[in-house]
Parts: structure tokens; C-alpha cells; sequence
């Protein structure tokens, strides 16, 4: 089954349904029917048509939040067209190596953003696209079925970073996202009578897997919103009166902020406060439940596999845990030689489903290395308890999760290296109260060097959560007898 057919449910069978309202940052807003997005999809479907866009075709979008993504999404399933999000903070130096790997067609993006593309890069104007819309033709035709298309067909190529910091392009096809989104409305039970307060960013899994997937597959109303700002966050609650929220642990330590009487008025009107994209601390999940009167229900999940395993909707919600695995979804802990553990014993987590990407793109040696025997490893570390609740203990890797976005310092430390004056660098994840973890850099460098200006280089070259939160001189990095760089006996850090 193409994404297509779950989507007609929506589209088609709940047309006249009020199904989207968008406020955008200058405060103006939009409100669409489902009916006005099966008509708006349509329409641009024959505009990328019309511009020699065709089934197996990559087409990236570098956008924020807004409705032109829900449209494009929608008329590429239509396409058989796979979508390329990119991450509107990311900059030339790492769009350049997803607009290389993937090739797409072209980069949808605004006249303001276009700069910041690689020098040669094909890109259309969404504003364009949108007046190009309303002298398309908008029925849909045949040729608009997603006919040949079904569970295998590439839905997405969703970028993500592995140990060597080299960006892959995870392959996820319509049978992955229809898997996860079937998963999760069922065991989450989101239906029609649900209102979504939407603020995940829609170029992220967590936002366009989860958030869009589940508002489409039940037909529940969604408020998209730009971005998340937590000075308005208490507003959007109280006027919108939502009964569902996806977030990352950063938006709910700033949720925290929110008076309590506030908060507690909130929490009467919603029924899932969900977390994902960065471990949740079992402090933040306590106090949220005193102010909030609601147990936030944490899931863990990776751009690869979507979502894997779950806090239960009904039962025990266990802080500092990620419970069980979801439907359709089995999960093996193994040691190094890829043996099964006993509960209470650590080690990597495999899984294995048809939430599980294809593969990666033109990346056949990842794919050795990621998938064995039909299991893919994660990469991370945890331990089962004996009644079947998965507590998530580190990661193999020296991935960073901040704010719920993947840090990998191998990109940050190929940049520095590349600074005149830097001999070397090594970052690392600190703890932060509100995103988690920072990264910090060490770098070996000239006395010459003014570490305030390698900050503002770093700044310009990189997406804003990946610049380090400090940069310290060190004179020499400590390494192993075969020169891997220690990175637990670099100096402690903390904030000026």
C-alpha cells in the first residue's frame, strides 16, 4: 500500500472536515480543509508534472513550518516522487553534501534562503509555486493515483550522520512511514476528536513521520505553528485547547517555566503529552507531572527506524526509561559478538520491522555495517528489565543530542582542523539543564589564534545548535597508543 490510500481517508472521505490551521510568524493565519489539500496537492502534482518532475525523482525542500510543505509532501506520494527534507538551520557547507548525494531535481525554498544554497544549485521559488498552483488543473486524474506505487516504493530521503561524520541519506519508503503511523495512532489512540499542536520542525522524522503521519492517518485537526518559542507556548495552549503534543525534553523544561495555575489549566483539556529525539530526565518527567497533572509518555525512535519502542498509553509510564517495543517492531539487546543478553545485562540495541529503512543512499558500505542478518543496529546501548521496560544507557558512538537535534563531532572537528592556526580539535557532549548536552570544543592551536573569532567562524559555517559552547585551548589531545583521542581525559568544562 502506497501513503497514498491511508492519506484518502483524509483527503477524500473527510473533505469537508476542518483539518489545518497555520499561524505564521507575522501572526496571520491560514485555515485549510481536508478537502483544500487534496485540491492544493493536486495542483502542485501537475505544476511539478508540468516542470519535468517524474516518479523517482528527488525533490528537496529547505524550508520553514508552513502549509507548502504539507502540499508538496502530499503531490510527491502522488508522484511517486521522493522528497529530500533539509534542515532550515543547516547551512552551504552541509546542504552542499546532501544536494551532491541526492541530486534532486531542485530545492524548494524561499527568495531570503536561496543564498545560503551552493553556488550552481537548481532551486524554485515556493511563492512561485504556489501562484503556479491556482491555474493548475486540480482533479484528480489517473495519473494521480500513485498507481504502481506500494510498501516498497521510496517515500523519502531523510539525511542523517554516522561516527565518521559523513551524512547518509536513510532510504524510507511508503511501507515504513504507513507502518509507523498505523503503529502509533493504534497505540497511542489518536482518532478524529483529537486537536494537534504542532511545532516540530516538518524537515525532522519526528515531525513528519510522527506529527504529520498521525494527523493525516486519524483526521484529527492540526495548529502547525513555524516553530516552537516558548514565551508563547503557554498562548498557543490556552487558545488553541489541544489534546495532543509531540515535543523534545528542551520544549518541556520550558513548559516548566509556565505558572502553575496556568499550567494546570493547560493539562484539562490534553490527553497525550508525548517526548522524543533526546533522553527525557526523570526529574524534568516528575515536576511535569506535578505541574502539568499528566505523565509524559517518552519513545525513542531514529531517523532510520522511525519509531521502535514506546512507554505504554495505558500502564506504568516509567521515568528514565523507553518501555517496550511498538507493534510490528522486534528488538533484540546484544553484546559485541552480536549475542543475545539476558535481561538485566547491557548491551546494543538491534531491531527488526517494516518501520526499518531500505538501506542507505549510494551507501552500500553503511549498509554492510549497519544491517546484520536482517537487524539493524542502532548504535546504542541499554538494558531490559524483566518485565520487558528498556532503559537506553549511552550510545556507541560519540553522537550529541541537543534539543532533541544529532550532533556528531567528527564534522565539527573536520571544520576547525581546516582553520588557519588549528593543529587539532577534538568536541565533546556536556550536560546542559535546558538541551541536554552542548558540544564543547578543545582544539590545539597558535597562541595567535583569538578563540572568540574561531567561534564566529564556526558560526557562519555551521547550523547554529552545532556551534560549541566553548572553545578551550588545550596543548595536545590525549590519545591511545594507536592515537584514538581519549576524550574522558579532557579537562571538565563548565559555563562563564
Amino acid at each position: 500500500m502506497s501513503l497514498l490510500g491511508l492519506f484518502d481517508r483524509s483527503l477524500i472521505g473527510r473533505a469537508e472536515r476542518a483539518a489545518l490551521e497555520y499561524e505564521g510568524a507575522s501572526g496571520t493565519v491560514t485555515a485549510l480543509t481536508f478537502g483544500d489539500l487534496e485540491t492544493r496537492s493536486n495542483q502542485l502534482a501537475h505544476v511539478l508534472q508540468a516542470r519535468g518532475v517524474s516518479r523517482g525523482d528527488r525533490l528537496a525542500f529547505y524550508l520553514a513550518n508552513q502549509p507548502a510543505i504539507v502540499d508538496l509532501w502530499i503531490a510527491c506520494m502522488k508522484l511517486g516522487v521522493i522528497c529530500v527534507p533539509v534542515n532550515v538551520l543547516y547551512r552551504e557547507r552541509e546542504i552542499a553534501h546532501i544536494v551532491s548525494d541526492a541530486s534532486p531535481v531542485a530545492v524548494i525554498t524561499t527568495a531570503a534562503q536561496a543564498p545560503l544554497l551552493p553556488p550552481g544549485t537548481v532551486w524554485w521559488d515556493v511563492d512561485e509555486l504556489a501562484a503556479e498552483m491556482h491555474t493548475a488543473a486540480g482533479d484528480r486524474s489517473e495519473a494521480l493515483r500513485g498507481i504502481g506505487i506500494g510498501a516498497e516504493t521510496p517515500a523519502a530521503l531523510v539525511y542523517t550522520s554516522g561516527t565518521t561524520g559523513a551524512s547518509k541519506g536513510a532510504i524510507l519508503t511508503h511501507g515504513n512511514f504507513a507502518a509507523n503511523g498505523l503503529a502509533l495512532v493504534q497505540t497511542w489512540e489518536i482518532t478524529a476528536a483529537d486537536r494537534y499542536l504542532a511545532v516540530l520542525p516538518l524537515f525532522h522524522v519526528h515531525g513528519l513521520g510522527n506529527g504529520l503521519h498521525v494527523w493525516l492517518l486519524s483526521g484529527c485537526h492540526m495548529k502547525l505553528l513555524e516553530r516552537f518559542e516558548h514565551d508563547k507556548a503557554a498562548a498557543w495552549f490556552t487558545r488553541y485547547r489541544p489534546t495532543l503534543f509531540f515535543g523534545v525534553p528542551t520544549m518541556y523544561v520550558r513548559l516548566l517555566e509556565v505558572p502553575e495555575a496556568e499550567a494546570r489549566d493547560i493539562g484539562t483539556t490534553m490527553r497525550l503529552f508525548v517526548s522524543g529525539s533526546a533522553p527525557l530526565p526523570a526529574p524534568v518527567m516528575t515536576a511535569f507531572a506535578e505541574r502539568y497533572g499528566h505523565v509524559i509518555l517518552e519513545r525513542y525512535g531514529m531517523t532510520e527506524t522511525l519509531m521502535n519502542v514506546s512507554n505504554p498509553f495505558h500502564g506504568e509510564r516509567r521515568p528514565g526509561t523507553i518501555g517496550m517495543p511498538l507493534p510490528m517492531t522486534a528488538v533484540r539487546i546484544v553484546n559485541d559478538q552480536l549475542e543475545e543478553v539476558a535481561d538485566g545485562t547491557s548491551g546494543e540495541l538491534l531491531v527488526r520491522g517494516p518501520n526499518v529503512c531500505r538501506g542507505y543512499w549510494n551507501r552500500p558500505d553503511a549498509e554492510a555495517t549497519a544491517f546484520v542478518h536482517g537487524w539493524f543496529r542502532t548504535g546504542d546501548v541499554g538494558v531490559r528489565s524483566t518485565d520487558g521496560y528498556i532503559t537506553l544507557e549511552g550510545r556507541r558512538s560519540d553522537l550529541i543530542i541537543s534539543g532533541g537535534f544529532n550532533i556528531y563531532p567528527r564534522e565539527i572537528e573536520e571544520l576547525l582542523a581546516e582553520l588557519p592556526g588549528v593543529t587539532e580539535a577534538a568536541v565533546v557532549g556536556v550536560k546542559d539543564a535546558v538541551r541536554g548536552e552542548v558540544p564543547v570544543a578543545y582544539v590545539v592551536c597558535d597562541d595567535a589564534v583569538d578563540l572568540d573569532a574561531l567561534a564566529a567562524t564556526v558560526r557562519q559555517q555551521l547550523a547554529s545548535f552545532k556551534v560549541p559552547r566553548g572553545f578551550v585551548r588545550v596543548p595536545a589531545l590525549p590519545r591511545t597508543a594507536l592515537g584514538k583521542v581519549q576524550r574522558h581525559l579532557l579537562p571538565p568544562w563548565t559555563a562563564a
